[in-house]
């Protein structure tokens, strides 16, 4: 029996059965004392919550303020206190003044006495401690009490003896050296089960007898099927196996030789001797082709650090894994090419993509030629022959290739060549050797016999279709790489063709819906902006690259020398949002026409596109119903690519900044409906923001807009844009709006010139929205180009009024129409007069023409009618409709304006055979 102990005792598995022990005791062991600390720790820590949890509880108890200012908190506090303590299992609750003298204590020979360390509590700060000192060390938690005001009246100290606190940790000993016990127990009977396994599986052996077994196992070595060599640090071969051997045909006294002496070809010996580490590393030797893997081993024994070297015959599955790898590779390919063809959503872009995506991994050279109509976004024609088409892309390996470059018109006129028998055919035709290709060098002698000279020598062709319809051809060439297309090669080419034919089509049906966008939306936004003295405008509009949007902008020319200035943006792209925004332009401009204020406009427009909504969804469903009914709805090929053809669209989301300038009185007047406000660079160059309520977009409806009206320097500039301008992706609002201030800060600039460099500045590569900019230099008019007079409510004052604007017309130079003017101011003062109410007032104003405007306290406004032969008035307006150029009325505030305009020369001005008599017009009745 004592021999099989001391045996097991100097096995393996007797050293590694003391190891663990030693293991298990050292972590256990650790493990007890981290228990002990922890406990330690977590008592504390619960004795200060517990400590401030009382605290504050007691602190914040109903009455306790006014008990301190009781005449004696002792008698008050100190039986509440005594039942507090004792509830909550506290050693003791002291109530304090703000000095820490002591109202109650669980002593009571320490009240009215001073605790130490509370000014932290006292200057309004709750806090707990382990606390040192008299009369005990305690984990203690200090509370200010507050009156009503929030100030600090006293203090409320609770807390936990540490003697108490230690005596809870020793209580847990016994527990923890159970705990302690029981693992190490459980710890040296697993190593004990470890140990005996390990003992029955190496049957009891000591290191020396592992050793010999070891090199046993080595011996196995050379049985197996992979060549094994061990190579020392002094490049000497240490072992080789049997197949080592056989493979690298070594010598039988191979081992201990150095490997330069082994008589291996010049390449295997510096790959053996180069000591660098390899994986699979296909080596030829000889005839054998061989994977190659080489690692470093670890010293033993005193020796240095060799390597070993793993020789696997691959040469039978070498022509196997080339196939491998070929299809591999056009795997890979194929992906690339489904992600690199069609990103652009451009047909020519996407022609190029295609002949660079096989380049060269495929072929030497690669050609795509598109059908005319393709090209401009229109839908191709149906079978036929096709018998020419546009080349679009051509990629080589060198530029000097002699095939016919991008632009050039490509005839297929002899069937019989490989791309007139594809389109024919309608799949891929392979031509392995061109130099047979009869029908090839038929079609162009000179043109192919020097792409044979230049070394072409095989083609595929394969004809690009997309729902059955043809949109060109791609051809694929080899010239440099020697191995001809094969069947495989025209089976990947076919399906590389249909992929990117697919991506042409998607193409060429939004090269159609953007150009037809663009055409629509530009048609309807100003070609000619009207000529006005308000302003110098400048704008620009760029579509988005991704698709047409709804962004617009107008300057709308207002009686009395104003201007309206106004931006929208449409969400969506498409024809759908250019023709929402032509609809809502042709609106501001009706609503325009009524003189409304920026506010009430965008009201009624935000009413109008309710109502366009409303209907557009009823007819929308009424459609769906019917479609449903006859039992399908379908879109055809020709439905457009966002999905938008046959739907109804919401037109909310629409945004509009409206924008009134008076160039008489320099006042502006603007609202938003969820627009972005405009920048105003004032004449000193300060670029601001003005902050202007938001508003709702237009359509949702339900909430008022609301106008602000600022005063405009002469010589300030107004800068309207959309929203396209400022943000992307990749920039965001404010940061776009710090750079916009920046570009319009440089004084100096015409409009034009600074819309420019705006443009220049805060232009993205690949816009993905539509920008609208307007930019407005304000003038103001002259103080001697306007005249108003105040009228008093007499029919007297009609003539004064007449003859003083008789005479500033005069002063003017505008003697040619002074009869028209006095005829139209007499009318409408004698209707303010006669209709009105005070105050009235007569403003004239020489712009491009002279503007009559008769303003009056009333909302009442007149109306064009005929009189009838026996009616004694009723011809006054009609006179004014008939003499002015126009004339309208607008509400103000306070009353209503009703204004004319007349040309400043009179040109053909009436001449009647007796002029009437002014002051006799005066009794005419409107």
């Amino acid at each position: 029996m004592s021999a099989r102990l001391a045996r097991g005792a100097h096995s393996v598995a007797g050293q590694v059965f003391a190891l663990q022990a030693v293991i298990v005791l050292l972590l256990i062991t650790a493990a007890a004392l981290a228990l002990v600390f922890q406990a330690r720790f977590d008592s504390q820590r619960d004795a200060r919550n517990r400590s401030l949890a009382a605290a504050e509880a007691f602190a914040h108890a109903p009455g306790l303020p006014q008990a301190l200012m009781s005449r004696d908190p002792t008698a008050v506090l100190q039986p509440l206190a005594e039942a507090a303590r004792r509830a909550s299992g506290l050693d003791f609750i002291a109530v304090m003044d703000l000095r820490g003298v002591r109202y109650t204590d669980s002593r009571p020979e320490l009240i009215g006495k001073r605790a130490s360390d509370i000014s932290r509590a006292a200057a309004g700060e709750s806090f707990t401690q382990v606390f040192k000192g008299q009369p005990s060390d305690a984990v203690r938690a200090v509370v200010p009490v507050r009156n009503a005001d929030g100030e600090v009246i006293g203090l409320v100290g609770t807390g936990i003896e540490v003697e108490n606190v230690s005596h809870a940790v020793e209580g847990q000993l016994p527990l923890l050296v159970g705990a302690t016990a029981g693992g190490l127990l459980l710890g040296t009977a697993g190593a004990a089960l470890v140990s005996r396994r390990l003992l029955h599986q190496t049957r009891g052996l000591g290191a020396a007898e592992m050793t010999r077994m070891n090199e046993h196992h080595e011996a196995v070595l050379h049985a197996v099927r992979e060549g094994v060599l061990i190579i020392g640090n002094d490049q000497r071969l240490i072992l080789a196996n049997d197949e080592a051997r056989r493979l690298l045909d070594l010598p039988q006294d191979a081992e201990e030789r150095h490997v330069g002496e082994l008589g291996l070809d010049p390449r295997t010996t510096e790959l053996l001797a180069s000591g660098r580490v390899v994986t699979d590393h296909v080596h030829l030797a000889g005839d054998r082709l061989l994977a190659v893997n080489v690692r470093p081993t670890m010293a033993y024994a005193g020796r240095p650090a060799g390597r070993v070297v793993t020789l696997r015959d691959s040469t039978e599955l070498a022509s196997v894994s080339g196939r491998a790898e070929v299809a591999r590779s056009r795997l890979q390919l194929l992906y690339d090419a489904g992600v690199r063809i069609g990103s652009t959503l451009d047909v020519a872009r996407t022609a190029e993509e295609l002949s660079e995506v096989a380049v060269p991994r495929f072929a030497d050279f690669v050609t795509v030629e598109l059908l005319e109509p393709v090209l401009r976004g229109d839908e191709p024609s149906r079978g036929g022959v096709y018998t020419e088409m546009r080349r679009a892309a051509i990629t080589g390996i060198r530029s000097d290739s002699p095939l016919q470059p991008v632009g050039d018109l490509i005839r297929f006129e002899v069937p019989t060549a490989p791309m007139a028998a594809a389109l024919d055919a309608g799949h891929a035709v392979l031509a392995a050797d061109l130099n047979a290709a009869m029908g090839w060098r038929a079609q162009d002698s000179q043109g192919t016999r020097v792409a044979l000279e230049y070394g072409l020598h095989s083609l595929i062709s394969v004809p690009l279709q997309a729902r059955g319809v043809v949109l060109g051809m791609a051809n694929f060439w080899r010239a440099d790489t020697p191995e001809p297309f094969d069947g495989e090669d025209l089976s990947f080419a076919e399906e590389l063709g249909a992929r990117a034919a697919v991506s042409i089509d998607n193409a060429r049906r939004f090269t159609r819906e953007h150009a037809m966008a663009v055409t629509l939306q530009r048609s309807l936004l100003p070609r000619v902006l009207p000529d006005q003295s308000a302003v110098d405008v400048a704008y620009r509009y760029l579509p988005a690259k991704a698709g047409v949007g709804g962004d617009w902008f107008d300057v709308i020319q207002l009686p009395g020398a104003r201007v309206a200035l106004v931006v929208g943006d449409v969400v969506g792209h498409g024809v759908h949002a250019a023709a929402t925004m032509g609809r809502l332009r042709t609106a501001v401009h009706n609503f325009s026409t009524l003189d409304l204020p920026p506010d009430e406009l965008l009201g009624h427009l935000d009413e109008l596109i309710n109502r366009i909504d409303q209907d557009e969804a009823g007819g929308a469903g009424n459609a769906e119903g019917t479609a449903d009914g006859n039992g399908s709805a379908t879109g055809g090929d020709d439905a457009e690519p966002d999905g938008t053809a046959g739907r109804a669209s919401s037109v909310t989301g629409a945004t509009c900044l409206y924008a009134v300038y008076d160039p008489v009185s320099g006042r502006c007047r603007m609202a938003s409906a969820g627009h972005p406000g405009p920048a105003l660079i004032r004449p000193d160059g300060r670029v601001e923001f003005p902050e202007m309520p938001a508003g709702i977009p237009l359509g949702v409806g339900g909430m008022p807009f609301e106008a602000v009206e600022f005063d405009l320097p002469e010589g300030s500039r107004l800068v309207l844009f959309t929203d396209g301008l400022v943000e992307d992706r990749d920039r965001d609002f404010d940061t776009g709006l710090r750079l916009l201030a920046e570009s319009l800060s440089r004084s100096g600039r015409s409009p034009d010139q600074a819309a420019s460099d705006v443009l220049a500045t805060m232009l993205f590569p690949v816009p993905s929205d539509d920008i609208a900019l307007l930019i407005a230099d304000t003038r103001r008019l002259e103080a001697d180009r306007v005249a108003e007079w105040e009228v008093p409510v007499e029919h007297s004052a009609v003539s004064r009024v007449r003859n003083a604007g008789s005479a500033q017309l005069v002063e003017w130079g505008l003697e040619d129409i002074a009869f028209t003017a006095e005829l139209i101011l007499s009318e409408l003062v004698t209707n303010a007069i006669r209709y009105g109410s005070a105050p009235v007032g007569v403003r004239l104003i020489r712009d491009r023409s002279l503007i009559c405007e008769v303003s009056d306290g009333s909302s009442t406004s007149p109306h064009l009618r005929y009189a009838a032969t026996t009616d004694e008035g009723g011809r006054g307006l009609f006179l004014v409709a008939q003499y002015a150029e126009r004339w309208g009325t607008r509400y103000t505030d306070r009353g209503k304006v009703i204004w004319a305009e007349l040309p400043l020369t009179g040109g053909a001005e009436p001449q009647p055979p007796a002029p009437p008599d002014l002051d006799a017009l005066e009794d005419l009745a409107w």
